[in-house]
């Protein structure tokens, strides 16, 4: 088990960029799958983006494609999603899922350790 910690959420201008961080505390990092979801109000929770255990993108969603990136950095177990031209559909609290060995999919449950989330809200 690894506990995960998410960052970098906050409010931004539609149009804007933000940088999400997710570091995974524990050994053994690069030996993980990772994802990003989200969960705006009143709606489940959805996948954006996923790397699988030798830190390669699956397929993101298309809500986000084209405008999110997923990367990883071994040297600072940390899991990254860059945001770009954000619109208030975005809005919504992030989520940081790991799983060891896994294969980054877009299912929840495939997921074992997650973070406590960091909010993202984008003004029009």
């Amino acid at each position: 088990q690894v506990q995960l910690g998410e960052s970098g959420g906050g409010l931004v201008q539609a149009g804007g960029s933000l940088r999400l961080s997710c570091v995974v505390s524990g050994s053994a990092f690069s030996t993980y799958a990772a994802a990003w979801f989200r969960q705006a109000p009143g709606k489940d929770r959805e996948f954006v983006a996923g790397l699988n255990w030798v830190g390669r993108s699956t397929p993101s969603a298309d809500s986000v494609k084209g405008r999110f990136t997923i990367t990883r950095d071994k040297t600072k177990n940390t899991v990254y999603l860059q945001m770009t031209n954000l619109n208030p559909d975005d809005t919504a609290v992030y989520y940081c899922a790991a799983k060891q060995w896994g294969s980054g999919t877009d299912y929840e449950a495939d997921y074992d350790n997650w973070g406590r989330g960091t909010q993202v809200t984008v003004s029009s």
